[in-house]
């Protein structure tokens, strides 16, 4: 028997690699923000006003690479997010001021914002069903390696070259990734010259005997933007989305901040701590994908298993989040953060999953990128609330997002009706 080749794994773990240079230059401005804004003057207002700049463009791009992934394809839209975003943070270097940061970061949230509908229509072309949301768990494991790494990594650069050097140095590590990824990427999984015929059978998940004539006969139902927001599976994605992702972003671009200001950490003892939540993020983006996948091979629907497992991550985020007001010690406030991130990831990496779960490929990446824009929503009002309700402490932020996690449930639950594959504008069905 000829062996199945795993050609998908590979792909996956390329954009997992590049996940992790996404966060690596993500979080560099946060992790050097100390050293920086004492040398141009900047403010805690001015890093906000930096936050919010980055979201908004990072919205824009969500949309802009959702819709160019649809047209161009996965291995050209990689290639072309990479590589600006690359450069985009390399010259962060040169900047002097808050306004040419401004530029910089808003450079860097367009062509970051690639990846994740990227991701999405890279796994759902790539991975049938019951593979999915632990192929989107590889992809969300790699953004959590990616902020374990970054903070002591850009801690070592900073005290090495200091803050303009490691701009310039991490900027290249993207360049460097776009050789594997245009020679491993070659085609789609039904014309990549080194799947195998099992391989094949396995990713298209083609349906066999009268079921297979009349999938041949029956167009694939590609929708356009309006239609693709017509069904209620649509608004149910995108608003979990708007409601949970505040949550990941708070953490993302608030905790070397929150450890400076609650605990007085200098550069150096925030490379020390601020890892560690994105050790519980981590393994939370793979246990979600392996769970759900597990209960699919188990029999469960893909409806069923998607949104119990989602819900799952929502019972342990939303009490650690509490729990995190109380954190005293800094160990004990990192370690309860890492419980939050866990939950989080176990619930987004399936709601991610859900576009190509709905639809097929025409419209996936168009889906995963109106989420992301609603996603950017949500962050934005708790970035411009962050520096209002932080002035005593972070405790009344923290109780916000911990409320947020039921209103993202709800849309799952109630909103987005039954998770299955929509065939035409009639399937509407409720769950």
């Amino acid at each position: 028997m000829k062996q199945r080749s795993a050609v998908r794994w590979t792909i996956i773990g390329l954009i997992a690699v590049a996940t992790i240079i996404n966060y690596i230059d993500r979080n560099a401005l946060a992790v050097m923000w100390p050293a920086i804004s004492a040398e141009i003057g900047a403010t805690k207002e001015d890093y906000a006003l930096l936050v919010t700049v980055f979201m908004l463009f990072y919205a824009a791009g969500q949309f802009a690479f959702g819709r160019l992934f649809d047209i161009i394809g996965v291995r050209l839209g990689f290639a072309v997010s990479i590589i600006g975003w690359s450069i985009s943070i390399a010259l962060h270097a040169i900047s002097h001021s808050v306004m040419s940061f401004a530029v910089f970061r808003a450079m860097l949230g367009v062509s970051e914002a690639g990846a994740w509908p990227g991701a999405v229509k890279a796994n759902a072309e790539w991975f049938p069903a019951k593979e999915r949301a632990f192929a989107q768990g590889i992809f969300n494991a790699g953004a959590s390696i990616g902020a374990i790494v970054s903070a002591p990594l850009i801690a070592l650069l900073f005290l090495w070259i200091g803050w303009k050097g490691t701009f310039v140095l991490i900027g290249a590590l993207g360049l460097v990734w776009v050789l594997p990824w245009l020679f491993v990427y070659r085609a789609g999984p039904d014309r990549h010259p080194w799947v195998s015929a099992a391989e094949r059978a396995l990713i298209l998940d083609a349906p066999v005997g009268e079921a297979a004539v009349a999938a041949a006969a029956r167009p694939a139902y590609v929708p356009n933007l309006r239609q693709i927001m017509s069904h209620r599976q649509s608004w149910g994605i995108v608003l979990s989305r708007f409601f949970l992702d505040p949550i990941w972003w708070l953490f993302v671009s608030w905790l070397p901040i929150y450890l400076a200001e609650t605990f007085d950490f200098d550069i150096k003892q925030i490379g020390l701590f601020a890892w560690v939540p994105f050790v519980g993020a981590m393994l939370g983006s793979l246990s979600g994908g392996w769970l759900s996948g597990r209960l699919i091979a188990a029999g469960w629907s893909v409806h069923r298993a998607r949104k119990w497992t989602i819900t799952l991550g929502g019972v342990v985020m939303a009490p650690a989040l509490v729990a995190a007001v109380f954190a005293a010690d800094p160990m004990v406030a990192v370690l309860t953060i890492a419980a939050v991130l866990f939950g989080f990831q176990v619930a987004i990496g399936n709601i991610q999953t859900l576009p190509g779960d709905v639809f097929h490929g025409g419209s996936v990446g168009s889906l995963a990128g109106i989420g992301g824009m609603a996603a950017v929503a949500g962050t934005l009002i708790t970035t411009w609330l962050v520096p209002v309700m932080t002035r005593e402490s972070y405790a009344p932020i923290f109780i916000l997002v911990a409320a947020l996690v039921p209103l993202s449930l709800l849309a799952i639950w109630l909103v987005a009706g039954r998770i299955e594959k929509l065939d035409g504008p009639a399937s509407r069905r409720s769950p």
